[in-house]
């Protein structure tokens, strides 16, 4: 049985001369989980305090927003760029890449810690285990706008969904493949094919699943770097599996192999990156916190 997608309204809270979109909101409620656990964090960690988190989260939220759109445009409408550099700063047309937004972060990380006197990697194995609940919220904005859904399925799954706002492509897929009438769903005048929610399986790998193996792995002391080749390693890994699922972005397509997306050969690199900051960390064995703390 294939559900119909809610649409749901993207304007969550409607004041007449402000607005409130979801997606936005998603954000916030990224953004303030993170803070909330960061600040459980310094439990465990005298060398941090409420004011460190405070400044780390404002830098933080500047790398997720300013490298997400500028990774965004340089990843995926890098010909618009050149033929309009203004482009870059039309974000109400929308466009954010995680990508980006992970080395913004990582820039915005240096910065912060070159004003604390602190390791980079410490500032980042410190936060990184509060950044999945943010990639958990903004996947859940994705579904709720209806985008960047997932691929066509014949698999007859009762997950599965037709999304209105893929109704052209749907009628692209039909006219190039007339079986697929035989699993479409009728809505309006539109005939829909049934999709994987690839939103919510991301959501669910990028952010709980991801969430709970950081958090775990980060609650007791761990050589500097390790949390966070775990995080680049695991993220490569899910994103990589997960795309699979997801429908290739139509300016995009597959642009390897005849099978592998933008989104996969972005992800890559990052298992080879997690899997060499790990061996490194143990291979090293610096510790910032813990009865292990290396003396400074």
């Amino acid at each position: 049985m294939t559900t119909i997608h809610p649409q749901f309204n993207p304007v969550a809270l409607d004041l007449g001369f402000v607005q409130a979109h979801w997606y936005g909101l998603m954000y916030l409620l990224g953004f303030g989980m993170a803070y909330a656990l960061a600040l459980y964090r310094t439990k465990k960690r005298p060398d941090w305090n409420n004011d460190m988190v405070a400044d780390l989260i404002f830098y933080g939220a500047m790398g997720v927003i300013l490298g997400g759109r500028i990774g965004y445009v340089l990843f995926y409408q890098f010909g618009e760029f050149l033929a309009n550099p203004a482009y870059l700063f039309k974000i109400t047309d929308g466009g954010m890449s995680f990508h980006g937004g992970f080395l913004g972060v990582a820039v915005a990380m240096w910065l912060f810690a070159r004003r604390y006197k602190k390791a980079v990697f410490d500032v980042l194995d410190f936060i990184i285990p509060c950044v999945p609940t943010g990639l958990l919220f903004g996947r859940i904005g994705n579904f709720i706008n209806g985008e960047l859904w997932g691929r066509v399925s014949e698999g007859g799954y009762n997950w599965l969904m037709a999304f209105p706002q893929a109704w052209q492509a749907d009628s692209e897929l039909l006219a190039q493949n007339p079986n697929l009438a035989n699993v479409a769903v009728k809505f309006g005048e539109y005939n829909l094919l049934p999709r994987h929610p690839s939103q919510l399986y991301q959501a669910f790998s990028e952010g709980l699943v991801l969430f709970v193996l950081i958090w775990w792995f980060a609650s007791r002391p761990r050589p500097r770097m390790a949390v966070t080749g775990l995080f680049v390693l695991g993220y490569g890994v899910v994103r990589f599996i997960t795309e699979f699922f997801r429908q290739p972005d139509a300016d995009q397509g597959f642009i390897l192999l005849g099978w592998v997306t933008k989104g996969q050969m972005l992800s890559l690199p990052m298992v080879f990156v997690g899997l060499f900051l790990i061996i490194w960390a143990y291979k090293q064995q610096i510790y910032d916190w813990g009865s292990q703390k290396n003396s400074q």
